[in-house]
């Protein structure tokens, strides 16, 4: 280690002066972002063999660690920043948030009680508070953060098995003979977090029933019924069922308003996954959005994805925290505080014990846009999103598969000389990885009844009209460049 005793930690002239590198090092990189490829040309296993097999075995100076970030890190990065990534749904973190990243490791808390970090356990309450209202969420409403919507999403799901309190499952878990089969209930769309919940909680893979969706990939709440009757004739106890908004494929909107009904007649619990989507019912004519969700028993919606909050932070809503708490809380003497009574001990509501300091770069965030700056990008990235979609419909080389709630666009490549959905499927695939190998673009795929789908999402914090013009320029010359070339 490179101080005068060879022990400890860095000197604060040390850490000074490597902070202010550092710093800089990250404004040129948002400010140079767009001189980047934004996938990397590399293949597997080529940042490990720049890489020594073995740990130091003395210290090094950081001016070389910071020198291998460009040397080593940087040749192995997709560039999540960059305003031309498009795929999956982005995450871009704002300035704002990365100044509260890097505080809240300064700190380096663990909210696990109040007592071991009031600042983290009270700015956490009011932070949620603060989003609840933002996106009009009713005040019954209790919050709690986590890291993932899939952690979100489990949780909510454990609250579901709790909720039922003949169960046991608490006492006697998931071996018990006499538990009846659970059943859990998501679209055919739904994202795959769920099933992992599944296979997280014992409910198994099996547990699970896929409702079909319409041809705007909803969920039918006719199904939905005609699968929770044929169920409990069958055995089966119907637990959970999950609707979302904004599905992962195509940002479809379950219809909640229609399922949350059967849920509170069939006594079952309702859980909301609005993880990439929720945050936009900030927006005033977006807000119908949530309907049917004031009824729901447990909702997640991620900042970190699209509110520009570094990954990672996703919020869980719960009408029940009693509930979420008694499927959780265990509580050994060393962690007992005189002000438990008092306060919120969020340890009491999952699995973690140790809680970073999160609500921090979300308070950042929150602070610095406020709510009309947050709106003002909503609207346009909501804006873009339908300008591109026009393109794709008045291009007759190309056809969109699916609706534009929000600024996801599903679409494909359709050459008139392609026949079969085979060669089509096949020339789609190539498009995109033509596409995503230019370095210029990135985008993903999904499926939709079988086919081929390329996906296009305007979600960046970065991304402005001209970076959506040139994403459409470099699709459509790719296309005719593969077209020319391509051989059945």
């Amino acid at each position: 280690m490179h101080n005068k005793n060879n022990i400890g930690d860095a000197s604060i002239e040390e850490f000074q002066k490597y902070g202010h590198e550092l710093i800089d090092w990250v404004a040129g990189y948002l400010k140079n972002i767009e001189n980047y490829p934004v996938l990397p040309n590399i293949k597997p296993g080529d940042i490990k063999k720049r890489l020594p097999e073995n740990p130091p075995e003395k210290g090094e100076p950081l001016s070389e660690i910071l020198a291998d970030i460009d040397k080593i890190v940087m040749p192995g990065m997709t560039h999540w920043q960059h305003p031309s990534f498009m795929a999956y749904f982005n995450s871009t973190a704002s300035g704002a948030g990365i100044l509260g990243e890097i505080l809240s490791a300064a700190f380096n808390t663990n909210g696990m009680l109040w007592k071991s970090a009031p600042a983290s356990n009270e700015i956490e309450e009011v932070t949620i508070n603060w989003f609840r209202q933002l996106i009009g969420l009713p005040n019954y409403f209790w919050g709690i953060i986590y890291d993932t919507a899939s952690v979100s999403s489990m949780h909510a799901i454990a609250a579901a098995r709790e909720y039922n309190q003949n169960l046991q499952i608490r006492q006697k878990g998931m071996i018990n003979k006499e538990l009846p089969k659970l059943r859990l209930y998501a679209s055919e769309q739904a994202h795959s977090s769920i099933d992992k919940a599944a296979l997280t909680l014992g409910i198994g893979l099996e547990g699970i029933r896929k409702i079909p969706v319409d041809n705007e990939f909803k969920m039918i709440p006719e199904e939905l019924e005609k699968a929770i009757r044929e169920d409990k004739q069958n055995g089966w106890l119907p637990f959970c069922v999950t609707a979302t908004i904004g599905t992962t494929s195509t940002t479809s909107i379950d219809p909640v308003e229609l399922i949350a009904p059967i849920c509170r007649k069939e006594n079952i619990w309702l859980h909301v996954d609005a993880a990439h989507a929720g945050v936009i019912a900030m927006v005033p004519e977006m807000k119908f959005i949530l309907k049917g969700v004031e009824q729901a028993d447990s909702f997640v919606v991620n900042p970190h994805k699209w509110m520009f909050v570094p990954i990672d932070l996703s919020l869980l809503y719960t009408k029940h925290p009693k509930i979420l708490k008694s499927a959780f809380s265990l509580v050994p003497e060393y962690l007992k505080t005189a002000e438990d009574d008092l306060v919120n001990n969020y340890m009491d509501y999952g699995i973690q014990l140790g809680r970073r300091f999160r609500s921090l770069k979300f308070w950042f965030v929150m602070r610095y846009f406020g709510k009309e700056g947050l709106i003002a990008v909503y609207r346009e990235h909501l804006r873009l999103g339908k300008l591109f979609a026009s393109w794709i419909d008045n291009d007759p080389n190309f056809e969109r598969l699916a609706p534009v709630p929000f600024s996801t666009v599903c679409f494909r490549a359709v050459p008139t000389k392609l026949k079969t959905e085979e060669e089509l499927n096949k020339f789609n695939e190539r498009l995109i990885n033509e596409i995503n190998s230019t370095g210029k673009l990135f985008l993903s795929h999904t499926k939709l009844n079988g086919v081929f789908t390329i996906r296009l999402v305007v979600s960046g914090l970065r991304t402005t009209e001209k970076h959506v013009y040139a994403a459409w320029d470099v699709i459509r010359k790719t296309f005719d460049s593969l077209l020319k070339s391509y051989r059945n």
